[in-house]
């Protein structure tokens, strides 16, 4: 198990992610075909503590069961990026549950979703091309 975090300390390479929020806002529930054809239903809700918010996404049974003022415990989510935005998921091996535990104040001024980040893999470029240097890469 790992170890809870907050919101603020999430980042595009989180993985294995536990963390507690409260739902903010939930967004309608839409119907997406995925590239192999299946039907899902998809939701996205605000959620978040006191060091910041941001957006989950929820996907078939999940999106309905989403409700504002909730709070939830996310065990085993990861980070995605969504056209350059993070997204928290929970994914076929996480978890989301109903918890008793308090979240009075949720910090909706820091989205980290909000926060715009290159997808592009960054290309490999050699330090040389061969017409530069010979042999051992030492200068012709």
């Amino acid at each position: 198990m790992s170890e809870s975090k907050k919101v603020e300390e999430l980042n595009p390479g989180s993985r294995s992610v536990d963390v507690l929020v409260k739902v903010v806002e939930v967004y309608p529930v839409r119907d997406v075909t995925t590239k192999d054809g299946s039907s899902h239903k998809v939701a996205e809700a605000l959620v978040g503590d006191e060091t910041g918010s941001v957006v989950l996404s929820l996907w078939d049974d999940a999106a309905s069961s989403a409700q504002a003022e909730k709070i939830i415990q996310v065990r085993n989510g990861y980070i995605s990026l969504y056209k350059g935005n993070m997204r928290l998921n929970i994914g076929k091996y996480g978890t989301m549950e109903d918890t008793t535990e308090v979240i009075s104040n949720v910090n909706t001024e820091n989205n980290i979703s909000s926060r715009s980040y290159d997808q592009q893999i960054p290309k490999f470029r050699p330090l040389y091309t061969n017409t530069e240097r010979g042999r051992y890469g030492r200068r012709r």
